[in-house]
């Protein structure tokens, strides 16, 4: 594993939920398509090891349901979708991430309203 792939793979791990939330508002999915829609964000694949206890944290806590779709010709699969609990919790995680995501802009001197005006 490069570099560049550790420090995505830290970094996504604590916002797992949050992204599988907003995977997850898209419509439900089963787990390897939510791994697949990530992966095409950019996130890099994502491992059943970690996708799975996310989910299924999601599930007790109330915020996605799961119901078992029959296979085509193979095994059946979970899937997943938010319930309303689960999209309004989505909702404050995202209006949380985008205060966090202002703070580490102004502490790093990202922050982009400010930038060329050093």
């Amino acid at each position: 594993m490069d570099a560049s792939a550790d420090w995505q793979t830290g970094w996504l791990r604590g916002a797992l939920e949050l992204a599988l939330a907003a995977v997850l508002a898209e419509g439900p999915g089963h787990g390897y398509a939510l791994a697949q829609r990530l992966a095409e964000q950019g996130f890099g694949r994502v491992r059943g090891g970690a996708l799975y206890p996310v989910l299924g944290r999601m599930e007790r806590d109330g915020v996605v349901s799961a119901t078992w779709e029959p296979g085509e010709g193979g095994p059946g699969r979970k899937v997943y979708a938010l319930t309303e609990a689960g999209h309004d919790r989505f909702r404050e995680q995202r209006a949380q991430w985008a205060r966090f995501s202002v703070l580490m802009d102004g502490l790093l001197g990202t922050d982009r309203s400010t930038r060329g005006t050093e």
